[in-house]
């Protein structure tokens, strides 16, 4: 009986660990997109520097 508990366990944490890092990662890329977003704005826009046309 031990060992099933013990076996469930693992098994709900390691659920538990993918849901907490699949939501971790997608924090870590919007993160890293809204950074990207600032720094083009700051870099391109704010220096009053014109984006290029096509």
């Amino acid at each position: 009986m031990t060992y099933v508990a013990l076996l469930l366990l693992v098994i709900i944490g390691v659920l538990i660990v993918k849901k907490i890092a699949g939501c971790l990662f997608k924090a870590i890329v919007t993160m890293i997109l809204i950074v990207v977003a600032f720094a083009i704005w700051y870099f391109f826009f704010r220096e009053g520097a014109v984006p290029p046309t096509l």
